[in-house]
């Protein structure tokens, strides 16, 4: 299903992430071991040998259970994590919106935080005032966009989150779950808007467990399981499959 004669947007070739984790599980563990030199790893495995590769303008869904390697994928491609072994290779700006709040300061009002993540996102200041009100009004927080966002709702923090990430100008836009947060209305505003920029050719890799919104958005979908991926394809056939496993 992958295309072969279009120049690749992200490719993952062998990519496998492990991570270290300390089997000491509490302190009074922790310092004892520490001490006596005898602290001891277990290795998580998050993806295994993981192979694929993505176009411009393509919208792929990833879906899986819990703990199979999506969220991991994402943050390869966002470049907030490395490969242990293999290479990821992205090609354009990646907006991404993989973790609640992620990149806000608490501290700082609705209005700053938007400066301050379109700046890391790249954007210049002129642009920024450009976009301003555009993100403001998408968000519908426009009564709490002075308020520091310490007081904001896991659905307010939703709603900056996503705004913000769709107003960039993205080449690559990566969703996290994101849309399960938040009211129905809200959330049906994002795919009216994710629509949009499917048809701007925008690549957007989805993850999600609404397999319904995979099927209907995702023109194919990547089936993980405990860090590998057991199919790929058309996003009806993908996603049937799962729900089949999950049933079994």
């Amino acid at each position: 299903m992958e295309t072969t004669n279009t120049p690749p947007i992200i490719k993952f070739t062998k990519v496998t992430k492990k991570f270290n984790l300390r089997s000491q599980k509490t302190f009074k563990e922790f310092i004892p071991a520490l001490f006596r030199g005898q602290q001891t790893h277990q290795t998580l495995i998050a993806l295994k040998n993981i192979n694929f590769k993505l176009t411009q303008g393509e919208t792929v869904g990833i879906v899986g259970p819990n703990g199979s390697g999506k969220s991991t994928i994402l943050k390869l491609i966002a470049g907030v994590m490395t490969p242990t072994s293999g290479t990821v290779t992205v090609h354009g700006k990646v907006s991404p919106l993989i973790e609640l709040g992620a990149g806000f300061h608490p501290e700082l009002t609705g209005k700053e935080n938007i400066q301050l993540n379109a700046a890391i996102l790249g954007l210049g200041q002129k642009t920024i005032s450009q976009k301003m009100s555009q993100i403001i009004e998408f968000s519908g927080l426009t009564d709490f966009i002075d308020q520091p966002i310490k007081h904001y709702s896991s659905g307010m923090y939703a709603r900056l989150g996503f705004s913000i990430a769709v107003h960039v100008n993205p080449k690559i836009l990566l969703i996290d779950e994101i849309l399960s947060v938040g009211d129905s209305k809200f959330q049906q505003k994002c795919l009216t808007k994710m629509e949009e920029l499917k048809k701007r050719h925008i690549t957007i890799i989805y993850v999600s467990h609404n397999l319904h919104s995979v099927t209907e958005f995702c023109t194919r979908t990547i089936y993980l399981n405990k860090g590998q991926i057991v199919t790929k394809g058309p996003s009806k056939k993908v996603c049937q499959r799962y729900s089949q496993d999950v049933k079994k």
